[in-house]
């Protein structure tokens, strides 16, 4: 029977794909890690306070990076190249999610509205990565190879997901709270399609080195298409709404040790 566990299980017991696995998630890590230590750099006049939270954000991030790499380190395993298709950050990019790099690689400061934008479309894929952190850990957490690895980063993702949620209020409170859902809806449709996209050229890279049948590959790629069509529907409702969460402040206070 297919499920997300079997699926996964098959990638991590082979050392083909879980090459890729963790060659595809280090990547994605770094771009983060650099992208916040950038905007952290540009942040503007009246918004320092928020400075050493999103240089906390992308310092996690690079960690998380390290520990991808790590864990091909340990299997005596080199990282290998990415597939631009399975790249999810270039990817939001080219449909113009996020600040663009042109503006992060510039040495001029950011608006108020810049980071409103970065807040926005981190509150959006920051719920995608702690929803999929926490899948493992559900189904990996004890895994004596990942489990301390996907419970360290699983909790650094939940405490990304609320420093995006109180921060965004924050600003709501100053008068962008239009600007902010504009921001969120627009950024929520794009990701839901990407990861749409990603998810697909992910499962066939791996459906060829695992050696899937067709009607297997067939099987998770309806499941993949079915995901994105109830997003599309309702899903998608979930990546836009603001709670004030119950931990605050949670990049500004040390990370937890892991569990």
């Amino acid at each position: 029977m297919l499920s997300a566990r079997s699926v996964f299980q098959e990638i991590l017991d082979d050392e083909h794909s879980f090459q890729l696995f963790c060659s595809i998630a280090a990547s994605g890590e770094a771009q983060g890690g650099w992208e916040n230590a950038r905007i952290a750099a540009l942040v503007p006049d009246g918004m320092h306070d928020l400075a050493p939270k999103i240089a906390r954000h992308g310092a996690d991030e690079d960690k998380h990076g390290r520990i991808f790499r790590a864990l091909l380190r340990k299997r005596g395993l080199p990282a290998v190249p990415v597939p631009p298709e399975t790249d999810y950050t270039m990817l939001l990019e080219r449909r113009g999610i996020g600040l663009a790099h042109t503006k992060l690689r510039a040495d001029e400061p950011l608006t108020e509205q810049d980071v409103v934008v970065y807040l926005a479309h981190s509150r959006v894929t920051e719920q995608r990565a702690a929803e999929q952190m926490a899948l493992l850990v559900r189904h990996f957490g004890d895994h004596p190879e990942i489990g301390r690895a996907v419970r360290m980063i699983s909790g650094d993702e939940d405490a990304h997901l609320a420093y995006c949620h109180e921060e965004l209020l924050r600003l709501a409170h100053r008068g962008h709270g239009r600007t902010i859902q504009r921001v969120l809806r627009r950024s929520a449709l794009a990701e839901i399609a990407v990861y749409r996209d990603v998810s697909l050229a992910v499962m066939d890279h791996m459906g060829r080195l695992l050696r899937w049948p067709a009607a297997k590959s067939a099987a998770l790629a309806a499941g993949i298409r079915a995901g994105y069509a109830y997003e599309r529907f309702a899903g998608w409702h979930r990546m836009v709404g603001l709670r004030m969460p119950d931990r605050l402040d949670a990049l500004g206070t040390p990370a937890p040790a892991p569990a």
